[in-house]
């Protein structure tokens, strides 16, 4: 494991805005340096969270700034291509200039990603110090934010029923889970190979090969809904991406008076998810969400950390949210890796501590469940989830993620969600807010904050 002098919380806070700073382009903040050169939609909004009370005028132009290369669809692309930086899969991959629904001033990807940009939203409008200013940026976003929604109702509900669909494994914010494989599998073989498109000759056909295969296929269709629907062969309900909707639903819903608007639309659409979600991908047998492969109409049961996010909405079932915490808490997750929360359940033949989002644990993840647990008012493991992940980065650094076990750094360096996030556990990590969650207004405590058993800090 990776040894750092001990830090203190104010060393630690200079230490993530150094990271931010460094990776701010004066448009955007990169994931990373070097590996990562562009803008990613997740990434920038868990940049806005962290920043909100860091640094909130920076917060608000990194968000607006990812906003303003929405398609006129509503769609918000999963890469804004703003620097020279090499890429693969880049602008010449994706062709967004050859689509008029495409934003003209900047290159994009044709996918998207969890629509989190919401609840970024409202955590700037909360945190702020001047109400006026912030009153003024939540009307200035809202149409673009509510166009987002209305496009994962009218062109991602692919089975019908409520939930937005993801189309590729780049979609989910967990690219190379391995709760993709089977569907993965099931495509025809492809000979693409992965930093190039067509080789003849080459046949690798791996999972990243496939990945390509997809992307290309959704591209030549001109991006159409219809393709979607009737002819891509990936299509998958997600637990962990129909959460973030979910909040971010409730999220706009408190920002709609802000911005004269009618919040009834979208607390309709919170609830149509949450129905879905308990039809859909709750498994009552092993009490967890599971996603489910919309091409074969069977659920893929494995457990993963996105089994867990649903627990984002504060109207989860006192009962459902008792099985989740004990899920989590057992020796398939925190019980026994010394760092939360891995990323598959570790008991999975799947697992493996050191692959990308096939076992190691990652900041993000670990910040929305946080925020999950304070939306539910269970403050000890809200606060077990803030120290320990607390500890991994005073440990390791800002890595892109970590071991679960012994909490060495994976991956990138230097990593802005990583940073930003520990920002604002910084920001209350000795006293959580348990309203501290957009629905907190109509449901405050849904359970009890502190039960016997629950993780300590």
């Amino acid at each position: 494991m990776e040894a750092r002098p001990s830090v203190d919380d104010a060393a630690l806070g200079r230490e993530a805005l150094s990271v931010l700073d460094a990776n701010w382009t004066g448009a955007a903040t990169v994931p990373a340096p070097g590996l990562y050169p562009h803008q990613w939609s997740l990434d920038s909004a868990f940049v806005t969270i962290g920043l909100a009370r860091t640094n909130p005028e920076r917060a608000k132009a990194e968000l607006a700034g990812l906003l303003g290369g929405q398609w006129r669809t509503g769609m918000v692309p999963h890469i804004l291509f703003r620097t020279a930086g090499g890429y693969f899969p880049g602008p010449s991959v994706w062709r967004s200039h050859e689509h008029a629904a495409a934003p003209r001033h900047v290159a994009t990807s044709g996918l998207t990603q969890p629509p989190l940009q919401a609840l970024a939203a409202w955590w700037i409008w909360r945190y702020a110090t001047g109400r006026e200013a912030a009153d003024a940026f939540v009307r200035r976003l809202y149409p673009s934010l509510a166009a987002q929604h209305r496009y994962l109702e009218t062109a991602r509900d692919l089975g019908g029923a409520g939930l937005a669909a993801i189309v590729h494994p780049w979609e989910s914010g967990m690219d190379d889970s391995p709760l993709w494989d089977e569907p993965l599998a099931a495509l025809p073989a492809v000979r693409y190979a992965y930093h190039r498109e067509l080789l003849p000759g080459r046949h690798s056909d791996n999972h990243h090969d496939r990945y390509v295969s997809l992307a290309l296929g959704y591209r030549d269709s001109g991006y159409a809904p219809a393709y979607l629907r009737q002819e891509h062969p990936f299509a998958i309900e997600d637990p962990m991406f129909n959460g973030i909707w979910l909040a971010s639903c409730e999220a706009l819903a408190e920002l709609a008076p802000v911005a004269g608007a009618d919040p009834r639309p979208q607390r309709e659409a919170a609830e149509r998810i949450r129905t879905a979600m308990t039809a859909r991908l709750w498994d009552p047998w092993d009490g967890l969400y599971y996603a489910r492969d919309l091409r074969t109409g069977t659920p893929i049961p494995m457990a993963s950390v996105g089994s867990f996010t649903p627990l984002v909405d504060p109207y989860v079932p006192t009962d459902r949210v008792w099985t989740l915490v004990t899920a989590l808490e057992s020796g398939r997750f925190m019980g026994a890796a010394g760092y939360p929360v891995p990323s598959i359940d570790i008991r999975a033949a799947q697992f493996d501590r050191s692959r990308y989002w096939r076992g190691p644990s990652w900041v993000n993840t670990n910040w929305l469940l946080r925020h999950a647990a304070l939306g539910h008012g269970l403050v000890d493991l809200a606060q077990a989830l803030t120290a320990r992940t607390l500890r991994l980065v005073r440990q390791a650094g800002f890595r892109e993620c970590f071991d679960p076990f012994d909490g060495s750094g994976r991956g990138c360096r230097d990593f802005s969600w990583s940073a930003a996030l520990t920002l604002d556990l910084l920001a209350d990590a000795d006293s959580p807010e348990p309203g501290a969650h957009p629905a907190a207004g109509l449901r405050a405590g849904s359970v009890a904050r502190a039960r016997p058993g629950t993780f300590g800090a």
